[in-house]
């Protein structure tokens, strides 16, 4: 069986714990690789090595950095067939939904290639006489990533581009259920060009996070993943005086008015509910429809639910893969049972479902849950999978309420085709990334990623200007070249005259 080893200082390095963990084909349910878990003192090693490749990395110029990345870009681009068929693999999800993650994942790869221009600071002459001012930003050092199974390409490529752009070195641990899509960046960025130690992967699990948290020669940190844990990393990484930011769950509102077009909100309430099955914390996982528009837009969603193609993701024809785990799949099903306990109307349900030829992969079929009330678990809890739960909202003033009231304030969407109400929306609601007639609002990489409340755990967002800034640090310096026919000694304080 493969063994998915370490990546330390442009090399594999064998693990040496005796510890492994199984990774799986979600679509067959068998193991196919197992993982070796890191020792803290692999951690050790890797942070070493990342703290040695700082001190040229860090005085590198900025068209080398950039040379080294536009080549990465180049040969992500024409090996993307073969990181999104590691991601299916391991993850499951379907080949298309694959190959998007890593074009989004490809759109802060270019946004790196542009950091010159990113980087260039503030310059204020003659603030006072014959003194200068300028305002530069400089990388921290040793920076690491902690990130999720639901993305194990793109949400990476959302951290280290930007960190080593901005001249810092990076320790990446990636989620141990599907790691191989990382490994494969790390080989292309070492035949990019990129300097052994400058980019790592330490494989492990709550061992190797809390070493990376606690460790002295890490300056920051980055997380992805659920709430729980990012409120963890945060308290745990500020406790070491480290720079944090993680982004926690999700419940994303999707808000129907009365005057939308229902087929096609229809249409990307499937599309934001049940890609990827489910399992993205951009998902639309609440429709709160108002007025009189619930009946036929949950026909109109429901006739569409019972008709996707769930199959591996290697089947062209599939549109739904695998869940990730045996045992994620079984709690995603207990909130359809639970739901209908506490008083909702299971309109489709999906639990059950088994495909022919992969009867012991994780497969679940879509369910679509109506009225549901606001005290039900299925309602309260981050379900992440593909559930769809459907709230009536008399006005759009209790919608409005309903959607602030949620503890979560990661992403939303209203749809209609009033200008009014969509601004007023997009004014009063409380997260931080808006969708008006898109149902997942996430930026485009030179804008930032980040919610509100339980979703975010830091000052920063993440990339855009606000990775940036998160993996530089401002530094001002004030000059004066005196005249030769100055002299004399005054000890007033410094004045702006």
């Amino acid at each position: 069986m493969k063994t998915i080893n370490h990546w330390i200082g442009g090399k594999p390095v064998e693990g040496t714990s005796g510890r492994f963990s199984p990774v799986y084909n979600p679509a067959t349910g068998a193991q196919e690789k197992q993982l070796a878990l890191a020792t803290a003192d692999e951690v050790d090693a890797a942070v070493a090595t990342a703290n040695a490749a700082f001190e040229s990395w860090g005085q590198s110029s900025l068209a080398k950095r950039t040379a080294v990345l536009f080549k990465f870009r180049e040969l992500l681009d024409a090996h993307r067939d073969e990181v999104a068929a590691l991601i299916s693999a391991e993850h499951g999800k379907v080949h298309s939904d694959a190959l998007g993650e890593v074009a989004r994942g490809m759109e802060i790869v270019e946004l790196a290639c542009g950091i010159s221009t990113q980087l260039k600071g503030e310059l204020s002459t003659q603030v006072s006489t014959r003194v200068d001012v300028a305002s530069i930003r400089q990388p921290l050092g040793v920076v690491a990533g902690i990130t999720p199974f639901n993305f194990p390409a793109m949400v990476p490529m959302w951290m280290f581009p930007l960190a080593i752009a901005c001249g810092n070195t990076f320790v990446l641990k990636p989620s141990e259920k599907d790691p191989s899509a990382s490994y494969r960046l790390a080989e292309l960025l070492s035949e990019a060009g990129l300097p052994d130690g400058v980019f790592n992967i330490v494989q492990g699990d709550k061992v190797a996070v809390d070493r990376l948290l606690e460790h002295p020669d890490v300056a920051a940190v980055s997380f992805v993943g659920s709430t729980p844990i990012a409120k963890y990393i945060q308290l745990k990484a500020v406790e070491h005086d480290k720079r944090v930011q993680a982004l926690g769950g999700a419940k994303n509102h999707m808000l129907v008015l009365p005057d939308a077009d229902l087929d096609f909100a229809a249409d990307q309430a499937i599309n934001a509910a049940y890609g990827s099955a489910g399992e993205r914390c951009m998902a639309v996982s609440v429709v709160v429809a108002v007025g009189d528009t619930g009946d036929e837009l949950v026909g109109k969603i429901s006739e569409r639910a019972k008709n996707l193609r769930i199959g591996p993701g290697d089947d062209p024809a599939s549109e739904m893969g695998p869940l990730i785990t045996r045992e994620h799949r079984d709690k995603v099903a207990s909130y359809v049972a639970s739901a209908a306990e506490q008083g909702a109307e299971v309109v489709v349900d999906g639990t059950g479902y088994t495909v022919a030829g992969h009867e012991e992969g994780f497969f679940l079929g879509v369910s679509l849950l109506d009225k549901v009330p606001v005290t039900a678990d299925a309602y309260k809890d981050e379900i992440f999978g593909p559930v769809l739960c459907v709230v009536r909202a008399e006005t759009y003033e209790d919608a409005i309420k309903l959607i602030n009231g949620s503890r979560w304030g990661n992403g939303t969407a209203i749809f209609t085709r009033d200008g009014g109400a969509a601004r007023r929306f997009q004014m009063e609601v409380q997260a931080g990334m808006v969708g008006v007639n898109v149902p997942i609002p996430v930026p485009v990489g030179y804008h930032s990623f980040g919610g509100w409340k339980d979703s975010l755990f830091g000052d920063l967002h993440i990339y855009g200007n606000d990775g940036i800034a998160f993996y530089t640090q401002g530094k001002v310096i004030t000059t004066r070249w005196p005249d030769p026919a100055d002299g004399g000694i005054n000890l007033g304080f410094p004045s702006n005259s």
